[in-house]
């Protein structure tokens, strides 16, 4: 039985890294951008963003891709949105009394267990926990100082996790739980370079603070001199900086989202988020966890607020923002665009199963 067991999953691996593959090999095709653009469906096309009505206007930057079924959502007006048959029908499951919460992050651990992170100025800033598919919600962190402002939260499996806020007396302060999310404590900053006079996160794709197995973690940073993007190998006890190419010295600029495959494999996309202004190198990306950032050859042409690696590949990834969808196949060197459709974040879950959301209720799946 065992070894029956084992050609089972060699099987399903090998299945789901030749569909990756082909998944990623028809986004480059000419024919997928124009089905793309248009919305829709024909026969023979290739994977394209596929929008689903989520029956709401508010602006969903906050998303958790479970699988090609199931997705969770959050965004403005506290709302969380959450589907169990691939987007064909939403199910309103926002905390109740939240209505005036900015919520632009949620982790999901499955379709019944999501942490949703509330952002803003003091007690404006929350984590709410549900372990019951929304039905109740319980807030399990309530930020008590006005000189803390949380915009990310991550986690490295289902119990160990952290979220981050902006400098508080000259360094980010970091959050952390092991209990998967049902409380929180704030960590020493004595591991915690100072930060830069101006520094922040951005809260845009809730993809500022990420993680690649068991104890990594990466930090990223915008709005001062150099954009910045910050590494823990300890679960945020202690952290390094290095700088990335993606221009700052304005606080509408910087690294706006991270994504790591890997411990060492990295990419990073950001640039000017006003949409009079460019964004020229916009992306970078590191072979070496973080230490050293190399800029895009060909970046992608805008601004990008998210960005996500497409499942079991290792050189293929998605760079969503206002103004499209890029997409790379050499590692982040060089970016296409592919779509031109309004996105603020992206994330794909194992079984292929790729999600965007953004602006205006826009949530769709990338179909095949």
């Amino acid at each position: 039985m065992k070894r029956l067991g084992k050609t089972r999953r060699t099987r399903r691996t090998v299945t789901v890294g030749l569909c990756a593959a082909a998944l990623a090999a028809a986004l480059t095709a000419p024919a997928q951008a124009e089905q793309a653009r248009s919305g829709t469906r024909g026969g023979g096309a290739g994977p394209h963003w596929a929008l689903k009505d989520t029956g709401t206007d508010v602006r969903f930057r906050g998303l958790s891709a479970v699988g090609r079924d199931t997705a969770w959502v959050a965004g403005s007006k506290g709302t969380v949105l959450r589907t169990t048959d691939g987007g064909t029908h939403w199910r309103n499951v926002s905390p109740p009394g939240a209505a005036d919460l900015e919520l632009r992050d949620v982790e999901a651990f499955d379709g019944r267990r999501a942490v949703v992170l509330a952002i803003g100025e003091g007690e404006a800033s929350r984590v709410l926990r549900t372990d019951d598919g929304g039905a109740t919600w319980t807030e399990s962190f309530r930020n008590t100082d006005a000189k803390a402002f949380y915009d990310c939260v991550t986690f490295f499996d289902h119990r160990h996790g952290l979220a981050m806020s902006d400098p508080v007396d000259g360094r980010f302060r970091i959050l952390s739980t092991d209990d998967g999310g049902r409380s929180w404590k704030v960590l020493p900053s004595a591991g915690m370079p100072a930060a830069l006079e101006g520094e922040a996160g951005f809260a845009a794709s809730g993809q500022c603070l990420v993680t690649s197995g068991p104890r990594d973690v990466w930090l990223a940073t915008g709005g001062a001199a150099r954009a910045r993007v910050l590494h823990s190998a300890d679960r945020g006890l202690t952290w390094t900086a290095a700088d990335s190419p993606i221009p700052a010295g304005d606080p509408a600029r910087g690294v706006f989202a991270l994504a790591f495959r890997d411990r060492a494999h990295g990419l990073a996309v950001g640039g000017d988020y006003r949409a009079d202004q460019p964004s020229p190198r916009a992306a970078a990306v590191t072979r070496d966890g973080g230490r050293d950032w190399t800029p895009a050859a060909r970046p992608p042409a805008a601004y990008r607020s998210g960005v996500t690696w497409l499942p079991h590949s290792r050189s293929r990834a998605l760079a969503v923002g206002p103004t499209g969808t890029d997409l790379t196949t050499d590692g982040g060197r060089t970016w296409r665009t592919v779509d031109t459709g309004s996105y603020d974040t992206v994330d794909c879950a194992p079984d292929l199963g790729c999600w965007a959301s953004g602006e205006k209720g826009r949530v769709a799946r990338l179909e095949r």
